[in-house]
C-alpha cells in the first residue's frame, strides 16, 4: 500500500482511483495510505453544490468546472449519487453528464453512493476528498444527492457552500425558509432563463435580508443558464472571492477544525454502531439483555441502552 500512496502523490490517477475503491468499499487495506497521506491534505478549496434534484446541480458542476480550468485550476469532482439497492455502488446519473470533461487530465470525477448517509456525505466521501487534497487538486467539487430538499450535512465538509434553486420551485423555497439559509455562502438561481426566475430571486434577496448571520460575508445570489454557461463566470468569481474572504479572515483554520470534528465524530459514531451491533448478536449477556426487553420486559429500552453502554465500557477498561 506504500506504492499506492507513492504513486498518488506522483500524480498517477490509477492509484487515485484504486484508493477511493479501497476506501468506498471499506477495505481495510485503505486504512494505512489514509492515515499517511493526511499530512498532504489541507491545501484544496472544497466546493460544495447542493440543492434538490431537478435544478441542474449536475450540469452546472460541468459549466462551472469548464470555467475553472479556463482560469487554470485543477479540479477533483465528486459526484454523490444514490445507492443502488442492488449493487451497493453508486447509480451513475451524475457521472453520464460530466462525460465532456473526462478527457481533460487536469480534472478527476468519481460518482459515490449514499452509502445509507441521510444526508447524503459518508466517511467514505470525507476520505475521497482527502484523497483528491493529496493528489494537488486546487478545487473539490462535491455535488450532493439532493433529497427533496438541500441538505445540511455538506457546510461541515465544504469552505464554500453553494445553494443551487431554480424557478417554480415552491417546496425548495420553503425548505429555505425553514432554516437552511444559514448554511449557503453562495445562492444559485438556475434555469433563469424560465418565467419566475425573477421572483425565485427577489425572493431569496428578502430572505438574506431578514436571516441573522455572524460572519461579514453577504452571500450572493446569482442568476445562471448552466445549459449555455450564461453567469457561470460569475459563479466562479463569487466562489474564489469566498475562499480569499476566508483567508484574508483567517478562517480557513476555522473551517478546518469544523471539518475534522465533524468528520472524526462521524467515523466514532460509525465504529460505535458496529461494535454495538456485533455485541447485541453475539455477546451472551447482551443477547439475554434483549431477551429481557422483548419477551419479559423486565428492562425498558433507555436503560438497556444504559446497560449495554455500561458493559461494553467495562470490557473496553479489561
Amino acid at each position: 500500500m506504500d506504492d499506492l500512496l507513492s504513486r498518488l502523490l506522483q500524480g498517477d490517477r490509477r492509484a487515485v482511483a484504486r484508493l477511493i475503491t479501497l476506501v468506498e468499499n471499506g477495505d481495510p487495506a485503505a486504512r494505512e495510505p489514509i492515515r499517511k497521506l493526511h499530512e498532504y491534505t489541507g491545501r484544496a478549496h472544497i466546493l460544495g453544490i447542493t440543492g434538490a434534484p431537478g435544478c441542474g446541480k449536475s450540469t452546472l458542476v460541468n459549466a462551472l468546472t469548464k470555467e475553472l480550468r479556463r482560469r487554470e485550476k485543477s479540479v477533483g469532482i465528486i459526484a454523490v449519487d444514490p445507492t443502488s439497492p442492488f449493487t451497493g455502488g453508486a447509480v451513475l446519473g451524475d457521472r453520464v453528464r460530466m462525460q465532456d470533461l473526462a478527457t481533460d487530465p487536469e480534472v478527476f470525477i468519481r460518482s459515490m453512493g449514499t452509502r445509507g448517509s441521510l444526508g447524503g456525505i459518508s466517511v467514505a466521501t470525507n476520505d475521497a476528498v482527502n484523497i483528491l487534497d493529496a493528489f494537488g487538486k486546487d478545487l473539490v467539487l462535491i455535488e450532493t444527492v439532493g433529497a427533496g430538499q438541500v441538505e445540511v450535512d455538506i457546510v461541515k465538509l465544504a469552505h464554500t457552500s453553494v445553494v443551487v434553486t431554480m424557478p417554480g420551485g415552491g417546496d425548495e423555497i420553503q425548505a429555505l425558509k425553514a432554516g437552511i439559509m444559514e448554511i449557503g455562502d453562495i445562492f444559485v438561481v438556475n434555469k433563469a432563463d424560465r418565467e419566475d426566475a425573477g421572483r425565485t430571486y427577489t425572493e431569496i434577496m428578502m430572505m438574506l435580508e431578514m436571516s441573522q448571520r455572524d460572519e461579514e460575508w453577504v452571500p450572493p445570489v446569482i442568476r445562471t443558464v448552466a445549459t449555455t454557461g450564461q453567469g457561470v463566470d460569475q459563479l466562479a468569481d463569487a466562489v474564489l472571492d469566498h475562499y480569499r474572504y476566508l483567508q484574508e479572515r483567517g478562517l480557513l483554520e476555522k473551517k478546518a477544525r469544523e471539518r475534522i470534528l465533524a468528520e472524526l465524530q462521524e467515523i466514532i459514531n460509525r465504529r460505535v454502531e458496529r461494535t454495538v451491533a456485533r455485541a447485541l448478536a453475539e455477546d451472551p449477556e447482551m443477547v439475554e439483555l434483549v431477551r429481557k426487553l422483548v419477551e419479559t420486559r423486565e428492562i425498558d429500552p433507555h436503560s438497556g441502552a444504559q446497560m449495554v453502554i455500561s458493559h461494553l465500557l467495562r470490557k473496553s477498561e479489561v
